[in-house]
């Protein structure tokens, strides 16, 4: 247990100290946020009399815990090259732990950037003070935050070069958040397109949030925990072999 925790405070350690890393990390959800929720507020109605810019926030913020956890497996990339994983490697300790440290570290910065954009959300539409639907919100953003560190660290393991990597991910990630539900909803979208959209694992990351934020959701609340707590499961324990099996 002592490397997990190891390895989970070095990478907050690493977040904390890079401000650059933050402010720019916020960058993109707030231009989504901001231009696309007030710029097509009056355009597109959302059923239950919820404006638009609320519509999305839920989706804003899964994209930015999304963006965050998932490019922090560039770090398994990076410590290869500098011999860091080398040297943990090589230490009597389990590499499962190794791993596990590693994505709960990236989940915890991405929970963070999540809960720094629900901050900016409250003073631009978001009125909601029910505790336990933020509680709600705060256990989708943990499991969308696990599942997608963990999917960046099994990509990264079978990765030499962080430019690949992060090549791999853009054309990973927006696909994932485009089909997710975050800027449409999922009812106004042709049956086939809702059919793609319903496999999309953050799919149910971000009807999750809506419900906790909103009380609205497109799916049932208890069917998205179980189905992306299913997914982030099968995702961590890929991982994890694919960690045991890392050549330096």
């Amino acid at each position: 247990m002592d490397i997990i925790y190891t390895m989970w405070l070095r990478n907050i350690k690493r977040y904390l100290r890079s401000k650059s890393r933050i402010i720019g990390s916020l960058g993109m959800p707030l231009f989504f946020l901001l231009i696309l929720g007030f710029g097509l507020n009056s355009v597109v109605n959302i059923s239950g009399g919820n404006s638009y810019v609320v519509f999305i926030i839920p989706g804003i913020i899964a994209m930015s815990v999304l963006f965050t956890s998932i490019f922090s497996g560039i770090q398994i990339i990076w410590d290869k090259q500098f011999g860091f994983l080398k040297e943990t490697l090589v230490a009597p300790v389990s590499r499962m732990e190794i791993m596990l440290g590693q994505t709960i570290g990236g989940a915890t910065t991405g929970f963070i950037q999540g809960i720094l954009i629900l901050i900016l959300s409250l003073f631009i539409g978001l009125n909601t003070t029910n505790i336990y639907g933020f509680l709600i919100a705060f256990v989708f953003m943990l499991l969308i935050g696990l599942c997608f560190t963990a999917l960046g660290i099994a990509i990264a393991t079978k990765m030499e070069d962080m430019q690949g990597f992060q090549l791999i991910m853009n054309f990973l990630v927006f696909p994932v958040f485009g089909l997710s539900g975050a800027i449409f909803p999922i009812a106004t979208l042709p049956s086939w397109l809702q059919l793609i959209t319903m496999i999309d694992p953050l799919t149910y990351g971000v009807e999750g949030i809506r419900y906790g934020l909103s009380g609205t959701s497109f799916i049932n609340p208890l069917l998205s925990f179980v189905v992306l707590g299913g997914f982030t499961i099968i995702i961590v324990m890929i991982g994890s072999h694919l960690f045991k099996k890392i050549k330096i």
